[in-house]
This record gives structure tokens, sequence and C-alpha cells, in this order.
């Protein structure tokens, strides 16, 4: 069963120009879409709408975003310390995107080198 996308959740794209990158979900449009940023390339004044098809959740939340969110404190560098914390915490490289080679073909399980 695939791990559900809900808002704070750290997710990794798995589609389009951005494949590879690590977002955090700010909030969902609906049953299909979901707004993402990374402070980096899409900032939090300007995420990014995707569908939940091209995402693939990992295994971290941040519930303290999003309670940043709601009282419209968040920053851009919030979200860059956060993501940053959790490529660590999951040993990928602290730029850039994820190499293929460690995510497995469900897209969920991560092979630590």
């Amino acid at each position: 069963m695939k791990a559900e996308i809900f808002r704070g959740s750290v997710v990794l794209s798995k589609k389009g120009r951005d494949k590879g990158r690590v977002f955090v979900v700010l909030y969902s449009l609906d049953a299909d879409y979901v707004m993402i940023c990374d402070g980096d390339l899409r900032k939090v004044d300007h995420p990014k709408k995707k569908k939940r098809l091209h995402l693939s959740a990992l295994p971290v939340t941040l519930p303290a975003l999003t309670a940043l969110a709601d009282e419209h404190r968040l920053k851009d560098s919030d979200v860059r310390k956060a993501i940053e914390a959790v490529r660590a915490q999951l040993h990928f490289a602290t730029k850039g995107p994820v190499p293929e080679q460690t995510v497995s073909e469900e897209g969920r399980t991560f092979v630590q080198r």
C-alpha cells in the first residue's frame, strides 16, 4: 500500500523536470493535486501545482512547517533547513536531485549507502 500524501508530507518528485527533487506539501487542492515547495527553486510564495501520482511520499512529515504556514510566517529558509535535515536523515546528498539508484522501484524504499 502506498503512503498517503497530505499536508506537511515530505515528498520526492517522480516525473517532470524536477524529477528526483525533495519537496514539502503546503496544501491540497483536491483529490488529485497538491501544492509543493522546496524554498529554493519553488518558493513558498509561488508553490508548484503537482499531481499526487507524480509524487512519492517519504517516511517523514513536518507538522511544524504547516503550523507556521497557518500563521503566514513560513519562510523559504525554514523550508530549506527542514529539507536539508530530512536529506541528511535519509542519507541523500545535500543539494540537487536524489540519485535514482537510491530509490527502489516502488519509490518508497531507500537504500542507505
